[in-house]
Parts: structure tokens; C-alpha cells; sequence
């Protein structure tokens, strides 16, 4: 057998095994900067020179794939004009519940239709689909004219000699090319705490006037990708300030949102060719400059781009020096040196893409997918895992929010006729709908709050502070869930209109979906348990429904069923999270399960699976001991279980080149693969794995007797 083994691990080490080089251009998979609340994607040039390239534009037109380069924040959001005055409510749409009476949830819109013909069919229901955007706070690159030739260059095929290092330990990217045969390196970084950037540059090019660095804004495109839109400079305004100092101080406006951006720079002129243009004109052949963008006017003192790069070194040294780690050095198996590979370059990633003061949307802030908004059943995916690791704060940023909204929650719920908080699916700051035939009637995210607090709860080594802390959240979201179920002969069951996180099925006629039922309980009991920390009674209507809860649905084979009467096998298997995604409960027959899983992996269509599909298997095969099926799930090799040279889980070329989901779901799996609920090293792992693990607090379990069902 293999064996895991606690001790002190050379974190450094294992970090500096995978630090990123490459010396060749790689479309699909560009480095990113970042802090979790702002983000810098760069190309082969450490800049964004060739963004246009990037493009998903240009890569179809090209029939090639590549992910776009952002300059992305949590706070940047825009509304397009709405001349028509459409509202939410324009696209409610009655469904009925058993009992016959008549309820109305957002699904006037069918992503099914091309843009055009949502515009013209059904434009609120378009309009709240593709709003709130994500802005794209800026572009930073070079001009390039190669000196031998005279010609701009346009391509990054015209670069010679690149390489670039991407410094884990350090969060600093160094990349080096050659044009004409004349040397540049750059070196780039962002501000732990600050949305600023800085960059310093050495360049033969800039002693031969063959390179300028540019900063330029474009508007913001009204689609679902949202993409920066050069064509309308007349759409948006920069009002560019140059102080005495060379200081640049910049007031956007794009339409009803405005920010504004600071820059400063050295060794270099600044001009204003154009009105969504600085240059900035090298007069060495090293410059330095930082940039900073605010949501409104900022004072506080620029630092020197050398102060930039010396707190981020600092900032990631922590980062890497806290919390959980694991060490699969020693393994045999040929698959270890990957799954570590991936391990690491999530974690880097999901601390700068997902751990902010929102939810995360799916592609994070490299680029935008559903207009730059985010997904509230994902949220989990992303962020949970940071307390699974020992660094709860990571994920406690984005849980303040779901306080903010807590009154939309609280009108969401009422409008059904239900109290407590109904949480939204996929929304934007606001946590306004957006319309979907699908979207608006989940459920899986509701339980989630409950989660998080639980999640937070054990990894702060069960602080009672905390159980005040989201007292709230927790009450509000339990209250909602048992006002859920639908009675029918003394059984509390899930009824319609109900669509399960496999969104397979119809809403109108779907009953007791296996994933949603186990969680529902699940967080009722919890939250239960949670009154009783508290020294508060958990009311009565609670506990009926958590006594009376429909058993999961058997199918004949004795398997148990993704809905009752129904199981389709394409999709989310999300049938499967009723054990691992949700701690063990009386509802889980482990052997039922166990046939359930071995159906999924003969039976199950792997097309039509996306990356969090994997982690989920991964944690019901631990939960069931099958660690040998856990690993295989974590590395099948399927497109959409591919990790990019990045680090980024691919999905769909040029639509959702990356999908942040999957990288913070295999966190959250090898958290379980890799410690028991008490945060203990396994040491039964299968032949061929040799895993070290340190700093893994205790998880939410099994739950106690007193919470079971009578």
C-alpha cells in the first residue's frame, strides 16, 4: 500500500518544482499577476501586446484557440443602457406547484437563441442575461517597430528568443523576446492589497526609439463574452490629466460607471496621442511605472514599482508558509508528478482569481464568460476549498457579501410565498437574477451559506465567535430550506418546479432529486446544530422536516436514482455528491452508493462533463474508500479534465477557455483524498502514492446523534 505521512515539508521546494518556464508562445495558456480582488493577464512580452491576438475573435477567425488577456477587479462592473425601460419582472413566467396554485420565477430567456434573435424576441429577458458587465479596466502593452525592418509588429510569431518564469514563491513574472536582435526584459507584479500594477522594463529597443509602452481604453462590448469594444471611441470617455511630476491621473466614464486609474512612470516621456491613449516614450533603456485603478478618486501615495515587487515576495511567502500543504515527492506512480503540478497552480490561481470580495465568476478575472458575472452554486467549487486548506479568510472575503444581498434573498423568497432567504443563481454585485429557463430554478446553491459557515467554523478550530458571526446567514438560508419541501402524506419531499444541478430535467414535473435532498437535510441539520452551539432551540418546524424528509430514490437496480423515477447520464452525475460533496447522513446507504458509482463510471456519457465532475467523483470514492477510483477521477484524461501549461482547467475552446470550478474542486478533493474529517494524514493510500500532508484542520463529518433522524 502507499503510504501519507505528516512532517515537515520543504515547501519551498515543492513550490520552486513548479514554478512556470517556457520558451515557447502558449495561446491558450497566458500568466497571470494578481490578489484575488484584481487581476493582470499577460502575454509572451510580460505586457498585453498582443491582446488583439488573443482574442476570442481572432482565434475563431483563425481556427485556432487562445484565452483572452484581462485587466479585471471585483468592484468593475457596468450597466448598458437600457432604453426600452425592460425589468426583471418582464421575463417571470408562471410554473405550477402539486397542489395547482400558481408561481413565477425569471426564466423568459433561451441561451439557446443567437444574440440576434434574443435582442429582437425577447429583449428583458436578453437584457438582464448580458447585464452587469465586467469591465476591462485597461490595456498595458508595447509598440513594437521591428528596427531592421520598419514594420510594427503585430504577431507574436515575430518574437525570437522568448522565455518566461512565472515565480510562485514570489508572484512575479519576468519575460524576456528579442525583435531585430535587440533584447527586452520585463519584469511584472501586483500589490497584495491594492489594484496596482508595476512593471520595469530593459530594452535595446528603447535606445533605438523601436518600443513605447502604451496604456489604452476601450468600451465594453454588449454580449455574453463582454469583450473590450474598440469600435465606438465615441461610446466612452477618458479624461487624461499629465501633472508636472509625470504623474497621469485618469477619469473613465463608460456610460453610468466611472473609475478612475493613476499612473506613474520613469525613465520615460509621457504623451497623449489619442483620447483613450497614454504613451509613454522611453528616454533609457529602462523604465519603470505603476499602475493603479480605483472606483473613485485615490490619494494615498503611489509606491516605486521595486516596492510593488518587494510586498508582493513578501505577501506569497506568507501565503505559501500558512495554512495546508502536501508533498508527492517519492510517489511511482507516473500520473504524481502531474496531480502536484496541478495541485500547486491552483492554488496560485484561486488565490488570485477567486478570492476576493465577491463570488468569483467562472473564468475568474482573466476574461469574461456570462458578462462577467458569477454563479452562486459555483461559489462552493471555488472557494471552499480555501478552508479546507487551513486559510478560511480567503474564503470569509466573499461571505460578506451574501449579507448585502440578504434583503434581495429575503424578497426572493417572499415573492414564492416563503420566508427565510432564497439565494439567487447567477447574478452580478446587485444579486439581481439574470433570466434562464435553468438557471433560476436551482436549488443546490441554497444550502451552500450553511456550508460556508460550517467550513469556516471548523477551520477556526470551532471559535464560538464565528457561530455569531453568521448566525444570520445560517437562520435565514434553514428557515427558507424547510419551508422548501412539499408535504405529502407526512413525508417532506422536494417538488416542482425544481431543477437539479444536473440540468437534465423538467422543472415542471421533476420530484426528490438524490444530491438536493441529501443536501437539504443536510444543511437543516447543521444549521440545527448550530442553534444548539448557540444555546438557542431550533424551532420545531426544523426538525419535522429534517424527521420527515423523503428517503433518496432507489431505482430496481439498487442504484440510487439522480431524480425519483429518472436518471439521465449525461451531464453533472451530480447524483453522486449525496456522499462526499455532502458529509455522511442517515440518508446514504453506502453500498447503494457504491453500485451507484460503479454505474456512473461504465455507464456515463464523458462528453458532456465539465471539470468540477471530477473532484465530485474523486470525494464520493473517498467517502466510500475507493481512494484507488478517487485518484483515477482526479486524472482521467478527458478535454475537460485537461490542465492547461497555466495551471487553468480548460473547457470550451474560445467560448470558456478556462474554468475556475475545476481547479478549485480538485483542491477541495484532495483535501478529503488526502486527510480524514479530522485533518489526519491517511495512511492507507494505494500503491504507487507516497503523499505528505501538513495543516489540514478538521472538516464538517459525520453528524452528531442528536441531529439524525427519529
Amino acid at each position: 500500500m502507499g503510504t501519507s505521512n505528516s512532517g515537515a515539508i520543504d515547501r519551498r521546494a515543492v513550490i520552486a518544482r513548479h514554478r512556470i518556464r517556457r520558451t515557447e508562445i502558449d495561446a491558450e495558456a497566458p500568466l497571470s499577476v494578481g490578489n484575488g480582488e484584481f487581476a493582470f493577464t499577460a502575454d509572451a512580452t510580460g505586457l498585453q501586446t498582443f491582446a488583439d491576438w488573443h482574442s476570442r475573435a481572432a482565434a475563431r477567425a483563425a481556427d485556432r484557440s487562445a484565452t483572452p488577456l484581462g485587466t479585471q477587479s471585483q468592484w468593475a462592473f457596468h450597466w448598458a443602457p437600457n432604453p426600452d425601460g425592460v425589468t426583471l419582472e418582464d421575463t417571470m413566467e408562471p410554473f405550477a406547484r402539486p397542489d395547482g396554485a400558481i408561481v413565477t420565477h425569471p426564466t423568459a430567456y433561451d441561451w439557446r437563441l443567437t444574440e440576434a434573435q434574443a435582442r429582437e424576441q425577447q429583449p428583458a429577458g436578453y437584457y438582464y442575461w448580458v447585464n452587469p458587465q465586467r469591465l476591462h479596466l485597461g490595456r498595458l502593452a508595447f509598440r513594437i517597430t521591428d528596427p531592421t525592418t520598419g514594420h510594427v509588429v503585430d504577431d507574436p510569431g515575430q518574437l525570437t528568443d522568448t522565455e518566461q518564469v512565472l515565480d510562485l514563491w514570489t508572484g512575479t513574472l519576468d519575460s524576456a523576446f528579442s525583435v531585430g536582435g535587440k533584447r527586452t526584459t520585463t519584469t511584472t507584479a501586483v500589490h497584495p492589497v491594492r489594484d496596482l500594477l508595476a512593471v520595469a522594463s530593459h530594452s535595446e529597443l528603447f535606445a533605438a526609439g523601436a518600443a513605447t509602452v502604451r496604456l489604452s481604453f476601450a468600451s465594453v462590448q454588449d454580449t455574453w463574452e463582454a469583450d473590450e469594444d474598440w469600435s465606438r471611441p465615441d461610446g466612452h470617455e477618458s479624461v487624461i490629466t499629465v501633472l508636472p511630476d509625470d504623474t497621469v491621473e485618469i477619469s473613465r466614464q463608460v456610460d453610468a460607471a466611472s473609475y478612475s486609474v493613476r499612473l506613474r512612470a520613469r525613465g520615460c516621456r509621457v504623451e497623449v496621442p489619442e483620447p483613450h491613449i497614454v504613451e509613454l516614450v522611453p528616454e533609457t533603456d529602462r523604465i519603470e511605472l505603476v499602475v493603479e485603478f480605483t472606483p473613485t478618486e485615490s490619494t494615498a501615495p503611489l509606491p516605486s514599482a521595486q516596492d510593488v515587487f518587494d510586498a508582493a515576495a513578501a505577501h506569497w511567502e506568507a501565503h505559501w508558509t500558512t495554512g495546508a500543504f502536501i508533498d508527492l515527492d517519492g510517489s511511482t506512480d507516473q500520473r504524481a508528478a502531474e496531480l502536484e503540478r496541478r495541485i500547486v497552480l491552483s492554488q496560485y490561481l484561486t488565490a488570485i482569481q477567486c478570492a476576493g470580495s465577491l463570488p468569483p465568476q467562472e473564468s475568474g478575472l482573466v476574461c469574461n464568460s456570462w458578462g462577467g458575472t458569477f454563479h452562486l452554486e459555483m461559489h462552493w467549487w471555488h472557494a471552499a476549498h480555501f478552508a479546507l486548506w487551513g486559510r478560511p479568510g480567503l474564503l470569509e472575503r466573499s461571505l460578506a457579501w451574501y449579507r448585502e444581498v440578504l434583503p434581495t434573498a429575503r424578497a426572493n423568497a417572499a415573492r414564492l410565498g416563503y420566508p427565510g432567504a432564497r439565494w439567487p443563481k447567477h447574478v452580478g454585485p446587485e444579486g439581481i437574477e439574470s433570466p434562464n429557463e435553468i438557471g433560476a430554478l436551482l436549488v443546490w446553491q441554497q444550502p451552500h451559506p450553511i456550508s460556508y459557515a460550517e467550513l469556516v467554523y471548523r477551520a477556526n478550530d470551532d471559535d464560538p465567535s464565528v457561530l455569531e458571526q453568521y448566525a444570520d446567514l445560517v437562520d435565514e438560508t434553514a428557515e427558507f430550506l424547510a419551508a422548501l419541501l412539499w408535504w405529502e402524506e407526512g413525508t417532506a419531499h422536494l417538488a416542482p418546479p425544481i431543477m437539479p444541478a444536473q440540468e437534465r430535467y423538467d422543472a415542471a414535473t421533476t420530484w426528490d432529486p438524490t444530491f438536493e435532498l441529501a443536501y437539504v437535510w443536510w444543511g437543516l441539520t447543521t444549521a440545527s446544530e448550530w442553534r444548539r452551539r448557540r444555546g438557542a432551540d431550533v424551532p420545531t418546524h426544523w426538525q419535522h422536516a429534517i424527521d420527515a424528509i423523503a428517503p433518496l430514490p432507489v431505482s430496481a437496480e439498487g442504484r440510487y436514482e439522480a431524480v425519483r423515477g429518472d436518471t439521465s447520464l449525461i451531464d453533472h452525475p451530480s447524483l453522486l455528491g449525496a456522499f462526499g460533496f455532502v458529509p455522511p447522513t442517515p440518508l446514504v446507504d453506502a453500498p447503494t452508493m457504491s453500485r451507484t458509482l460503479d454505474m456512473v463510471l461504465d455507464e456515463w456519457d464523458w462528453n458532456a462533463t465539465w471539470g468540477w465532475d471530477y473532484p465530485l467523483i474523486a470525494m464520493c470514492a473517498t467517502r466510500l474508500g475507493r481512494l484507488d477510483v478517487a485518484f483515477d477521477s482526479l486524472l482521467r484524461p478527458l478535454p475537460r479534465n485537461r490542465h492547461l501549461s497555466n495551471g487553468h482547467n480548460f473547457q470550451v475552446p474560445n467560448r470558456l477557455p478556462l474554468y475556475l470550478p475545476g481547479n478549485g474542486g480538485l483542491l477541495a478533493a484532495v483535501a478529503m483524498l488526502a486527510t480524514d474529517d479530522d485533518g489526519r494524514p491517511r495512511t492507507d493510500l494505494p500503491d504507487g502514492w507516497r503523499l505528505r500532508a501538513e495543516g489540514f484542520p478538521a472538516r464538517p463529518g459525520r453528524v452528531d446523534a442528536t441531529q439524525t433522524r427519529s
